[in-house]
């Protein structure tokens, strides 16, 4: 039977951007730009198609620029051919009746020699981040870095604006920033990862400095409200040194109360995959959402595994106003279709995440009885 009464199924207006629903398909790397360009194919565009239900799709996380690369088969939006691959994907999001975001990336000291012909990937400094790198020849250990100048920081801001001006090109109707996890902004943000003692290092401010420098470049391409940024303070098992410190709770407190000022799309923030009793940021345990819509007074977005359920109650409850799913999209493109009739969620096959045509355009839609 038909059930539209769920806050998951409600319209949300951002901007002047009307969603359809609130069930957000959140970035999901999927390496199927499987060409020496990382060009996106017809292929990726069918994929994206199929599942322009979704009040909204994310992108998977996209290349800025070359030096930006940390893992094979995914997309840039640096080149013409990139910016003609994705009209493919957009127009055909768009002919769905969807909506599509670009989400820009920079892996930054996370990367690894072998996507530069040897030359050391650049970071915020000569830190190895201990993580790995998802290379041609498999993933290999990260190594240790050598430190961005500033004027290659400078550089890499203009990147990102370029990168938005692509975006635009290629008919994406916004842009979220990726700041989460390993990437190039969370190693600016983190203690373990910038030891600078220039405008980008030290203090809370100067770390932070690079978020609001990148937004102010995408500002003057796009309107603050097709603009995002996805972040998380908590993630552990898979990021190496860039984990919680004593300075996480202020830092982000900092970042959400000047993120207020800037009218965005909306913030994305990624809850956490493990228990943080006893870390430094145990405090946002027990009602982890709250804390973020204490301090940030724009339109929230929450990503936490969250279930049917789970989602409808965090909007119900007002922690959050739009809720991302990422593995549920792998195998459900008709996902919320199968929230609207409570239909059961097929399940996906991780071992064709991240490669071949096999479990990824090949899952069907439920059949209504």
């Amino acid at each position: 039977m038909k059930n539209t009464a769920q806050p998951l199924l409600e319209e949300y207006q951002i901007g002047n951007l009307k969603l359809k629903n609130r069930v957000i398909m959140s970035s999901l790397t999927r390496g199927r730009a499987t060409n020496e360009g990382l060009v996106p194919t017809p292929l990726m565009a069918a994929y994206y198609a199929q599942r322009a239900s979704a009040g909204l799709i994310l992108s998977e996380g996209t290349w800025v620029n070359p030096r930006s690369i940390g893992f094979i088969n995914v997309p840039g939006i640096y080149t013409p051919e990139q910016i003609e691959g994705w009209k493919l994907v957009t127009q055909a999001v768009h002919d769905k009746g969807g909506l599509i975001f670009s989400q820009l990336g920079h892996i930054g000291a996370a990367s690894h020699p072998d996507f530069f012909g040897g030359e050391l990937p650049a970071g915020p400094s000569a830190i190895n981040p201990q993580t790995q790198s998802f290379t041609p020849e498999g993933f290999k250990d990260t190594v240790t870095p050598r430190m961005l100048t500033v004027a290659e920081i400078k550089q890499t801001i203009l990147d990102y604006k370029q990168a938005a001006k692509n975006a635009k090109e290629a008919g994406f109707d916004g842009i979220e920033v990726h700041a989460q996890a390993g990437m190039l902004i969370p190693q600016f943000l983190s203690l373990a990862t910038n030891k600078r003692s220039d405008e980008y290092g030290g203090s809370v401010e100067n770390r932070a400095r690079i978020v609001f420098e990148i937004l102010d470049a995408i500002i003057e391409v796009w309107d603050s409200t097709r603009v995002a940024i996805k972040f998380t303070p908590v993630l552990f098992s898979h990021v190496g040194i860039v984990t919680p410190d004593e300075e996480t709770i202020p830092l982000f407190q900092y970042i959400l109360k000047k993120l207020s000022d800037y009218n965005l799309a909306y913030l994305h923030i990624v809850g956490p995959a493990e228990d943080l009793t006893g870390t430094p940021v145990e405090v946002l345990q027990d009602d982890y959402f709250s804390h973020f819509r204490y301090h940030y007074s724009g339109t929230l977005m929450a990503n936490l595994g969250f279930t049917q359920g789970s989602g409808n109650a965090i909007l119900k409850d007002g922690k959050a106003d739009l809720v991302s799913f990422g593995t549920p999209f792998i195998a459900n493109p008709d996902l919320v279709k199968r929230f609207m009739y409570n239909l059961p969620l097929a399940e996906s096959n991780r071992d064709t995440y991240y490669s071949g045509e096999s479990g990824y355009t090949d899952y069907p839609e439920a059949v209504i009885a």
